[in-house]
């Protein structure tokens, strides 16, 4: 089956991404986890299946990570999202799995899980009420309608517009995304964050991570 992934990420424009780790880290170091994340996460789900790397404008960061790149569609984060998945799906994808850059320690398995259901659509359920993936065979214009974004209700919200939209759900096993500072603890002591990556390395550096960590 031809399968796809589309990373979904923002340009790491300094005091424009990870925000609120910003407040605790400083800007820069904010950046430097965005871009760490976005690597790992790509070398993760690259390590599975095909991948494309899908961000807000044009940007010439990541040059380690090659594969296709295209710019997201102007609008809110569900506009985005449908475009590009009913773009990958005109394309000849028969599954097309969308994965933001908030959960670098994402196991292989859970992207795995995506794909493997028989619904139309799957979502990986994360800790803090979204969800971190979005897996589709098939595609409708409601599915992500009136979903509130960045909300504890964003899941629930957006299984409810699927149905409502004639699509079958299901979700992939539940993960945590990293958003806050507090977060930072559970990530540097995470045994899915590979030790190697480019988040452990950084993770080091800035004393959040024991050099002995695994």
């Amino acid at each position: 089956m031809r399968n796809l992934v589309v990373l979904f990420s923002r340009a790491p424009l300094l005091g424009l991404v990870k925000t609120r780790l910003a407040k605790h880290l400083g800007a820069e170091a904010a950046r430097r986890l965005h871009q760490a994340f976005v690597l790992d996460v790509a070398a993760r789900a690259s390590s599975c299946f095909p991948i494309e790397l899908h961000t807000d404008i044009e940007t010439d960061a990541w040059p380690e990570i090659t594969c296709p790149r295209r710019l997201q569609r102007p609008g809110d984060l569900g506009v985005r999202m449908l475009a590009a998945l009913e773009e990958a799906l005109a394309r000849g994808w028969e599954r097309v799995a969308i994965l933001g850059a908030d959960a670098p320690d994402l196991p292989a398995s859970h992207i795995l899980h995506l794909f493997d259901s028989d619904a139309d659509v799957c979502l990986g359920p994360a800790e803090d009420g979204g969800f971190w993936g979005v897996a589709c065979r098939r595609a409708a214009a409601g599915m992500f309608a009136a979903v509130p974004w960045s909300s504890p209700r964003t899941l629930d919200a957006t299984v409810a517009a699927c149905g409502n939209s004639g699509l079958s759900v299901a979700l992939a096993p539940l993960w945590a995304d990293v958003d806050e500072p507090a977060d930072l603890a559970r990530l540097a002591s995470s045994p899915t964050l590979a030790p190697l990556g480019a988040t452990a390395k950084l993770l080091q550096e800035l004393h959040l991570r024991d050099s002995g960590s695994h």
